[in-house]
């Protein structure tokens, strides 16, 4: 089970926002090659990474923080938010990541995603979005039709190493997250499932702990880290506690 800390980039600074609304934005850190270097000295295993700017622009906009953070941590590191080609994938992957999340083209091209899982085996995650239920694409400005799990069934047996599930509505305001949504996911599939959004304290930390999380492949927290809701240091020792095995760097 995995505690993966969350490094938001906008406009080249770490931010976390206020229910998807890039209008409200809290800085947290100019500098996020120091923070994810801070994330490792206080014995985080995995790093995730969101290019917000380029979940709206359909285009890494904050390409030169992501090469900072690459160069900055040992740590092996997802990336979001953007990427939307094969190429592009290729080159994320070459610069040293260790997995790239597709999103809105999970949405609008499915078989590329399956193309890339099998170029790319192991090193491709989807990153499921949901407001009120329902798939939100193009850096959660739009909704879609598709239910979650629906989405999620599409990519079956084609490689994906997780999705990431987002919850829109609890997203950055320490709600807790959507424990019933995620885990009704993860019992629907066979993709290993990463929980995120809403993430509030260390009673969700316990959370994961319970038989029925221990499925889950871990969860993201952004928020309660930076404003000391979730203490690193006791949060880790929970997990290394009751998973013991699970968490070394996945392979």
């Amino acid at each position: 089970m995995i505690l993966f800390p969350a490094i938001d980039l906008k406009d080249g600074v770490c931010v976390r926002l206020k229910l998807g609304d890039m209008d409200q934005a809290t800085v947290y850190n100019a500098d996020p090659a120091a923070q994810a270097k801070a994330f490792e000295d206080q014995g985080f295993e995995w790093l995730h990474v969101v290019d917000l700017n380029g979940a709206f622009a359909g285009k890494s906009v904050n390409g030169e923080a992501v090469e900072a953070i690459l160069k900055a941590t040992s740590n092996p590191v997802q990336l979001g938010g953007g990427i939307r080609t094969l190429a592009h994938i290729e080159s994320w992957l070459d610069k040293g990541l260790a997995r790239v999340i597709l999103g809105t083209v999970a949405v609008r091209d499915p078989d590329l995603v399956k193309e890339a899982c099998r170029l790319f085996p192991g090193r491709i995650a989807v990153g499921i979005d949901a407001k009120g239920g329902k798939v939100a694409v193009e850096g959660w400005a739009e909704a879609s039709s598709l239910e979650v799990v629906e989405l999620a069934r599409q990519f079956e047996g084609a490689g994906v190493a997780a999705i990431i599930y987002t919850d829109i509505d609890r997203d950055g305001i320490l709600a807790g997250i959507n424990w019933e949504s995620t885990i009704r996911l993860a019992d629907a599939v066979s993709i290993p499932v990463i929980a995120s959004g809403g993430l509030a304290s260390i009673a969700d930390v316990v959370r994961m702990t319970m038989p029925d999380a221990n499925k889950l492949e871990g969860a993201i927290s952004g928020r309660a880290l930076y404003d000391g809701r979730v203490d690193p240091a006791e949060a880790l020792a929970i997990l290394r506690r009751d998973f013991p095995r699970k968490t070394a760097v996945l392979d």
